[in-house]
């Protein structure tokens, strides 16, 4: 059988979108810049999110790997000048061979060797898929086990790259993701319904097209695969034996895909035509140990120069490894906006993802935006929050993440965000506190749920207000007014949110009444940062002035 009548990703249509106009189609990769100018292309169009988050992973890594731009100037060029299908399409045929995802070898994302192991459900593609374990226990009881029993090629090969691409912890040998199980995505979207060619394009990094002598080294599946029963198989990004550009295509699971011709029904109820379907996979532990690929060293300017551009990092204390951040329980908000796009110095625990630098540090300023008024940029934040093996959920967040032309107010900008945010938490801290402590029952479930809805309250409060000053701040230049109502906002809603929360009613026993009463009056010395050390502090941290505490008379005998 010829190599023509296999499924290929980079010739065959199998990408699903949706363009401005609202109608929905079915592209190959090339495709992406197609009709910009009438209609152009706005969204991925899978039915999962993890599959439309992994989408865009997918194309960048494509054009990291066969057409990234060179330096700031080509960048900036083709954002002006976007190429044509024809150019991505030569450009994505050099590396058209390591896109094969039904050949009987080297096929996209699958081990090298066949595997001798048992065939395991299609479903389990799916991170978030019932296990072995939680079936054998009958406990999947909201994502249930059996929904279906095939895959068309597309979904299986979107579902092995979201795999691979995030891989969890998938017990003995089986290993995780470059950037461990699971890690935080986050994406760079331009302006309001930006075509997805320029939302692709802000967040691909500068750097060097393959060369058909770097394919086995970028595709780890076109050579013998690197084991690691034996410490040779750790693969560190400055191994020989790998090109950094792996970071797109990393493979830390041995799997192989089985392939079964199903014949389709048609609108009549006869048998239609017949297609090649997934049917189960099958997975050998002790892939490749992917080691130091969130930060391989340091810069001259010894700021950290990451691997994956996607991904922000966070490190325990100043000298210690970086580590890819991971989504948590309670979601992604504001409270992360520092996180996740502020860079100050080399003492940071935390660092942005590197296309979020880039765009804040010169990408903003050099699409031109600042100049049409259009920069209205936001930021996709998404994810799995895994507990182990097990997906509690999949989040995705949006937030904007204004920037300036002057980097000095942009400067002001970031320091400003930092202090409502450290303030913010600061009141969280303190009315989860007082909340916790005014309830007349120590069951830790109870507590647990109360204090969530608590915050969640709390946040959803006062987020607006935090961006709409971030943004305000650059032109406003009057930090003192905009901190003094960012503090009043804090205490409104913090005061509101322990009402909601603790009831005193007539039948409240006096013991547990004096201590609501004395819990509000802690939360609102806070909050008014006035007559108690918590609010003293809190004001050191808005930097507004802090008022005269109340002396005490000394007591005379």
């Amino acid at each position: 059988m010829s190599s023509e009548s296999f499924f290929n990703l980079i010739t065959d249509t199998w990408i699903p979108v949706r363009r401005k106009s609202g109608m929905t189609t079915v592209i190959k990769p090339s495709e992406i810049v197609s009709q910009l100018e009438s209609d152009p292309i706005i969204a991925f169009d899978w039915p999962r999110p993890d599959f439309r988050v992994a989408s865009y992973e997918f194309m960048i890594g494509l054009l990291a790997t066969a057409f990234p731009p060179e330096d700031k100037r080509d960048w900036a060029k083709i954002w002006r000048h976007p190429p044509s299908e024809n150019e991505l399409s030569a450009a994505f045929e050099k590396i058209q061979d390591a896109f094969y995802l039904n050949r009987p070898e080297k096929c996209f994302l699958q081990d090298y060797d066949k595997l001798n192991s048992a065939y395991e459900p299609v479903e389990r593609l799916l991170i978030n898929a019932p296990g072995e374990k939680t079936v054998k226990e009958n406990k999947d009881l909201f994502v249930h086990r059996g929904q279906f029993d095939s895959m068309s090629l597309p979904t299986a090969a979107i579902a092995l790259f979201t795999l691979q691409s995030w891989s969890p912890f998938g017990g003995a040998g089986n290993r995780t993701g470059l950037r461990g199980g699971g890690p935080m995505i986050t994406l760079v979207f331009p302006y309001r319904d930006a075509p997805l060619w320029q939302v692709l394009w802000a967040n691909t990094p500068c750097g060097y097209p393959a060369d058909e002598e770097d394919m086995p080294k970028i595709f780890p599946w076109l050579a013998p695969t690197i084991t690691s029963e034996k410490s040779n198989g750790t693969l560190y990004p400055s191994d020989d034996r790998v090109d950094m550009r792996q970071c797109w295509w990393g493979m830390p699971r041995r799997i192989r895909l089985r392939f079964a011709k199903e014949k389709s029904q048609n609108s009549s109820g006869n048998g239609g035509s017949t297609e090649v379907r997934v049917t189960g996979w099958q997975q050998r532990p002790h892939g490749p140990n992917y080691m130091s690929w969130t930060c391989e060293r340091y810069s001259e300017t010894n700021n950290p120069i990451f691997v994956h551009p996607l991904t922000p990092r966070y490190r325990k204390k100043v000298g210690e490894e970086w580590i890819s951040l991971h989504p948590q329980p309670g979601g992604i908000d504001y409270r992360h906006w520092a996180q996740l796009a502020v860079t100050a110095d080399d003492n940071m625990l935390c660092y942005p993802a590197s296309n979020v630098c880039n765009w804040r540090g010169w990408r903003a300023s050099r699409s031109g935006l600042f100049e049409k008024e259009q920069l209205r940029t936001r930021l996709l934040v998404a994810g799995y929050d895994m507990d182990g093996k097990k997906a509690r959920n999949f989040l995705e967040s949006e937030m904007p993440i204004p920037g300036a032309a002057d980097p000095a107010m942009q400067r002001v900008q970031e320091e400003f965000a930092c202090s409502c945010i450290e303030g913010a938490l600061l009141v969280i801290n303190v009315l989860q506190d007082a909340v916790r402590n005014s309830q007349s029952t120590n069951d830790v479930s109870l507590n647990s749920s109360l204090l969530t809805k608590t915050l969640q309250e709390f946040v959803h409060k006062t987020e607006n207000v935090f961006f709409d000053l971030i943004t305000r701040i650059i032109d406003d230049k009057d930090n003192s007014k905009m901190m003094e109502k960012w503090r009043r906002v804090m205490e409104v809603s913090a005061l509101e949110c322990f009402d909601n929360a603790v009831q005193l009613t007539p039948e409240t026993q006096m013991q547990l009444a004096r201590k609501i009463v004395s819990n509000r009056r802690r939360l609102g010395a806070l909050v008014s940062c006035k007559g108690s050390k918590e609010g003293s502090k809190l004001a050191k941290i808005l930097k507004i002035p802090v008022p005269l505490a109340f002396k005490k008379e000394k007591k005379h005998d």
